[in-house]
């Protein structure tokens, strides 16, 4: 049951046909669609089902990612990482009917909240297993030290929730509930201060459709086995991958030549100061290239530790997104790098130190700086603005209580580039995912939203401006814990070529008190008074309590040109749609 070995790149013989290679690029990546839509159907998390924070991939035999749907780029880059890493841990011991289940960001995960489902394809005839398929989902609570498993202020590992370094959740076809139990609720609440899951329930439910979609995403490589022969498949997986390499290689030559020199560099810091650098060294004749990020400050008491895995994710996604052509992100880009991390620094953190805040930032900084030393485009907001919110745990003797827990990423401004202007109100980047519909998200949970809209004046200015980021005030109708963990709280994002800086973003409490204590507000007839709690924050709001978000917004290229424009002047005015407006739009008709 031993994988079947990967042909070489090196290996003499005729190219791949184009026609053939653009046909199965295109299956592969199906087959990912394909799995990414059986999720989304077959969930029932906000998490998942609405606000598509998963992805969904396919590897070779040896773990190497070979196609993707255009998912999550975080979890894309680094899944391989987790492949990789069950594949070691079982050797020939896998057989059909098995499934496993990991998020350690000691073994391929990003963060914890991040749980990766991994199932092997054996082909029916030789039983060896001829790719992996592979799904990860963002889940809204896994336990920890408070709802959402995002605390702002995690230092342990542990505080974040369960960590799972190997389970297999499906043994020859049956399913291990008491073992998802013991790892998801009993495990985590041994630690102090932290619960067990919140909702096992719900996580359950979305694990059981991570495996189902995976089921189908074999379903249909055997398809395509059986049209094709496995030889022809598996050589196309490689001549995929083949082609990604040479994209990367051209790449690199034209960044050099465009550059005038083969040394680029680039810094940037974290809110706390912490320095992310990057030296690149480029060699034109083979179009490889020495990723160096010495100069890095060492790990934080905090959670903005990044793990290794998550480093290859933002480096590879900056890769594919600076290549102008249709090719599926895969594990290609990163042969022609050759990726250095100093050690003892908060990019190869240590054994227990808390990461969460490092996937959903800290990558994102590594993003800004890996496209700065490549003089790509000026900064994006730099930041997921990770909100949560909920209630549960433990009581005052120890025991746990049912509780839940809510989370979503906030839009900000994308930065601008030599000849496009940044997008207002997106997300940017190693995210992809939506945000919690307002309707949705008010049925579901005890909030009410009050503004959702475009942050005027937080986009940098230039000849080409950067993107506005946006505004969200959130009342809280019940008492309960809410988490902020953000970052450009105190340093802008940066624009290039004289474009001007994005705004940074503010973290503000709108807090309900008595009459000597704050200002009226008209509106709403409650004296209330404005505290900004900073980037990363919990805070027990009460009844009535708001919480207003305003994201950065994105820098500008270029130097302004006298011109006296609005930095919306590209912004297509607003237009209702959906179905209330289509209905309206038809009465107005007759």
């Amino acid at each position: 049951m031993s994988a079947t070995p990967a042909p070489s790149s090196k290996s003499p013989g005729k190219g791949p046909d184009p026609i053939l290679l653009t046909l199965f690029a295109n299956r592969f990546m199906s087959v990912a669609e394909a799995m990414g839509r059986s999720l989304q159907q077959t969930s029932i998390s906000t998490n998942i089902k609405e606000r598509l924070d998963f992805s969904c991939a396919l590897f070779a035999p040896d773990g190497d990612l070979v196609a993707n749907a255009p998912f999550i780029p975080i979890h894309l880059g680094s899944m391989s990482f987790a492949v990789k890493y069950q594949m070691k841990l079982y050797g020939d011991t896998l057989k059909e009917g098995d499934v496993l289940m990991t998020n350690s960001p000691h073994a391929g995960g990003s963060h914890l909240p991040d749980i990766t489902i991994i199932t092997p394809v054996f082909d029916s005839k030789t039983n060896e297993i001829i790719f992996f398929t592979a799904s990860r989902g963002h889940h809204a609570d896994i336990g920890g030290i408070l709802p959402g498993s995002m605390p702002p202020t995690s230092v342990n590992l542990y505080e974040e929730g369960a960590e799972i370094v190997s389970f297999k959740i499906v043994s020859g076809g049956v399913f291990d509930k008491q073992g998802l139990i013991d790892y998801m609720v009993t495990k985590p609440s041994q630690y102090p201060g932290c619960s067990g899951c919140r909702n096992i329930r719900d996580v359950e439910s979305d694990l059981k459709a991570q495996i189902a979609a995976n089921h189908k995403g074999i379903q249909l490589i055997h398809a395509i086995v059986d049209d094709y022969g496995l030889e022809t498949v598996q050589e196309y997986m490689y001549h995929i991958r083949n082609n990604a390499e040479m994209s990367v290689r051209n790449l690199l030559k034209d960044a050099a030549k465009r550059a005038g020199t083969n040394e680029l560099s680039a810094i940037d810091y974290l809110d706390d100061g912490s320095p992310i650098a990057l030296k690149v060294k480029i060699d034109e004749e083979k179009g490889s290239a020495v990723l160096d990020f010495e100069g890095t400050g060492c790990e934080v008491r905090g959670n903005l530790n990044s793990p290794i895995s998550v480093v290859h994710s933002a480096v590879i996604y900056c890769m594919r997104a600076m290549l102008d052509l249709d090719i599926p992100l895969n594990a290609g880009c990163l042969v022609p790098l050759e990726i250095k991390i100093p050690k003892k620094s908060l990019l190869t953190p240590s054994r227990t130190a808390a990461v969460c805040g490092g996937n959903v930032l800290t990558s994102q900084r590594i993003v800004d700086v890996v496209l700065r030393a490549f003089h790509a485009c000026a900064a994006s907001q730099g930041c997921t603005n990770n909100l949560t919110f909920g209630a549960g745990g433990k009581d005052k003797d120890g025991n746990s209580i049912a509780g839940w827990g809510y989370y979503e990423t906030i839009a900000g401004g994308s930065g601008a580039g030599p000849g496009w202007h940044g997008t207002d109100g997106v997300h940017t980047h190693i995210t992809n995912t939506r945000i919690g519909d307002v309707e949705i998200l008010e049925r579901r949970y005890p909030v009410m939203i009050h503004q959702f809209g475009l942050r005027t004046g937080s986009a940098g200015v230039g000849k080409w401006h950067g993107g506005e980021g946006v505004v969200r005030s959130i009342e809280f109708l019940e008492p309960m814990q809410v988490s902020i963990l953000s970052e450009r709280r105190t340093r802008q994002p940066y624009g290039l070529e004289g474009g001007g800086p994005g705004g940074m973003g503010r973290n503000t409490w709108v807090k309900k008190c008595r009459e000597e204590d704050g200002d009226l507000d008209e509106k709403n007839g409650v004296y209330s008074r404005d505290i900004n709690i900073g980037g990363k924050a919990t805070v027990w709001m009460g009844k009535g309590d708001k919480l207003v978000i305003e994201t950065p917004g994105g820098g500008a290229w270029g130097a302004p040109e006298g011109t006296t424009k609005s930095p919306h002047a590209h912004t297509k005015s607003w237009e209702p749609r959906g179905s209330i407006a289509e209905r309206a739009a038809a009465q107005a008709a007759f």
